[in-house]
C-alpha cells in the first residue's frame, strides 16, 4: 500500500506527523510526502520544514491519501494543481483522509458532498458551505473517506485505519509501541469542555484571521500573487 501525505506551505506540523507516526508502521506499505513540487515545505509556526520527496505529478495512484490542514489551507482552496491532483488520486484510492481543516480541501475538490465529514471546531460550518454534512465527532468515516477534527484527532485516524486495514491487534500493537494513552493535565481539548471565555476569544481570533485572509484574488494581491503553493 503507498500513502502519501500532502505537505503544502504553513500546514500544521501534528496533522501530518501525527498520521504519519501511526500509518508508517502498516505492515507492506510505503509512506511518501508529496508536494507541488519536492523540497522542503514550512509548517505553520515557521521553525520546522518536512521534506517532500516527490511532487503530486510524481504519485498520481496513491492508494491512501492524507491531506492536514493549517492556516495555509486557505491559500490552496483555488489551487487547481492540488485540487485536480486530489480528484485523480480519490478515484482510484482506497481510502481518501484528512486531518483538522485538511478536509476543506477535500471539500472544495468535491470529494465531500453529501457526506458526513468533521474538521477543526471553528471550521465546521464551512464544511457545509461545501456540501458536506458536518458533525462534531473525533473520527467520521463515511465509505473510503476518513476525516479528523482538529489537530491530535490525526492520531485517532490514524489507529482507525490501521485497525480498519490491518486488524485490530495490529492497532493495538501500534498503540502500545507509541505509548498513545492520553492522560492531559487539563479537560478542556473540545469546546463543549473548555471554559466559556476561552472558546470566545479563540471564536473572535478565528473571525479576525478569516477577516484578514480575505479572498483568493485579495490575498494574491496582498501577497504579490506570484509565490508558488506548497513552498515558501
Amino acid at each position: 500500500m503507498r500513502i502519501a501525505i500532502v505537505l503544502f506551505d504553513r500546514f500544521t506540523a501534528l496533522d501530518a506527523v501525527g498520521p504519519y507516526e501511526m500509518l508508517v508502521r502498516l505492515p507492506d506499505s510505503e509512506t511518501v510526502f508529496v508536494a507541488e513540487r519536492p523540497g522542503p515545505v514550512r509548517a505553520d509556526a515557521g521553525s520546522l520544514a518536512l521534506t517532500a520527496d516527490r511532487g503530486l505529478a510524481e504519485v498520481p495512484a496513491p492508494d491512501l491519501v492524507v491531506v492536514p490542514g493549517g492556516p495555509g489551507q486557505h491559500d490552496q482552496m483555488d489551487n487547481a494543481v492540488l485540487l485536480d491532483w486530489l480528484r485523480a488520486a480519490d478515484a482510484t484510492s482506497a481510502w481518501t483522509t484528512s486531518v483538522c481543516t485538511g478536509s476543506l480541501l477535500l471539500a472544495a475538490a468535491g470529494l465531500l458532498r453529501g457526506r458526513r465529514a468533521t474538521s477543526h471546531w471553528l471550521a465546521l460550518e464551512q464544511l457545509r458551505e461545501h456540501g458536506a454534512e458536518p458533525t462534531g465527532e473525533r473520527v467520521v468515516c463515511d465509505g473510503k473517506y476518513v476525516t479528523a477534527a482538529g489537530v491530535s484527532s490525526g492520531i485517532d485516524m490514524g489507529l482507525t485505519l490501521l485497525g480498519r486495514i490491518a486488524g485490530d491487534d495490529v492497532a493495538r500493537t501500534v498503540q502500545l509501541g507509541t505509548e498513545y494513552d492520553p492522560q492531559p493535565p487539563y479537560d478542556a481539548g473540545s469546546p463543549e469542555k473548555a471554559p466559556a471565555h476561552l472558546v470566545a476569544a479563540m471564536r473572535d481570533s478565528s473571525r479576525f484571521n478569516l477577516e484578514q485572509a480575505g479572498p483568493p484574488q485579495a490575498r494574491s494581491s496582498r501577497s504579490g500573487g506570484d509565490r508558488a503553493p506548497g513552498r515558501r
